[in-house]
């Protein structure tokens, strides 16, 4: 199962998928966009891993994910409960030339994208109505627009949905964001692992790191956050090949190098085994994409 799992934007700037039942084929991995992510959840309770923290996932909350972020939804799926959500995946600059006449929504909408991440990346307690109009009503006219008009007719649903979101927001949560808890030993080590992924991996060192047994601190991770530490530590290395293989020219073996997989041979199958494609392919069909663009 491919651990990394990227939307190809290069040939249509948006994916909108509309209050979609993922019950019964909901995949639980960790995975990251080209583009910027926007989850809203309908039905189901569970968690998202997202920026080395562990959130509730409850219905009503919207999760925003920036372009080659590393994040996973975890879902408690018991008997009798269902997993219904909308998920929005852009190019943020495609966006940002119909967001630019309007500053407030601008500014909301760097905020979120752009500006460093010192709030949680949730946006709770939404008007489930208002927003369940407003996807229905678009849904319809999605399916009736041209492709010819398709683009626009997206774009004009996105403003709509962020102006919606910016009118909550700013009242609400930006006067009373959520209170800063401690840390859990999961969090702890995934904050250890994004200071040191570049290097090899030792557990006995993270465990002396949060004071904890390596047993313990292994068994505790799995239990909040559902896979192995080494599955988080592999998932942020390949997010991090992606981007330099997306964003520079750096040879491949270097690229392992930098990602803590000095071995080129192991770097380049486990990668093929995660993305689909080996470095030089995946590099290859970026390049044509932007090309085509």
């Amino acid at each position: 199962m491919k651990i990394l799992n990227y939307l190809n934007l290069y040939r249509h700037p948006v994916y909108l998928s509309f209050m979609r039942d993922r019950t019964r084929d909901f995949v639980d991995i960790y995975h990251a966009h080209q583009g910027m992510e926007l989850l809203y959840v309908h039905e189901g309770q569970g968690q998202v891993i997202v920026n080395q923290q562990i959130f509730e996932l409850t219905p009503g909350s919207l999760f925003y994910f920036r372009p080659f972020q590393l994040h996973r939804i975890n879902m408690k799926l018991v008997p009798d409960s269902r997993y219904i959500r909308t998920l929005f995946v852009f190019e943020p600059s495609v966006l940002e030339r119909y967001v630019a006449p309007f500053a407030s929504l601008r500014t909301f909408f760097h905020r979120i994208c752009q500006e460093p991440l010192d709030q949680p990346q949730v946006l709770f307690g939404l008007p489930q109505q208002k927003i369940h109009r407003l996807l229905e009503d678009y849904q319809e006219r999605m399916e009736e627009t041209s492709e010819e008009h398709r683009l626009e007719e997206q774009m004009l649903f996105l403003i709509a949905f962020l102006h919606l979101l910016k009118a909550h927001e700013g009242p609400r949560q930006r006067k009373h964001p959520p209170q800063v808890r401690k840390s859990s030993v999961a969090e702890r080590v995934m904050k250890w692992v994004e200071n040191h992924y570049m290097e090899e991996f030792a557990l006995k060192q993270i465990a002396d790191e949060v004071h904890l047994t390596p047993n313990y601190v292994s068994a505790v991770f799995r239990q909040e956050v559902g896979t192995s530490i080494t599955e988080y530590l592999t998932a942020r290395r390949i997010r991090q090949a992606c981007w330099l293989l997306k964003t520079s020219d750096l040879p491949v073996q270097e690229i392992g190098r930098m990602v803590g997989l000095t071995n080129n041979s192991y770097f380049c199958n486990l990668f093929k085994k995660q993305v689909g494609l080996s470095p030089y392919r995946y590099r290859r069909s970026n390049d044509k994409k932007l090309q085509g663009s």
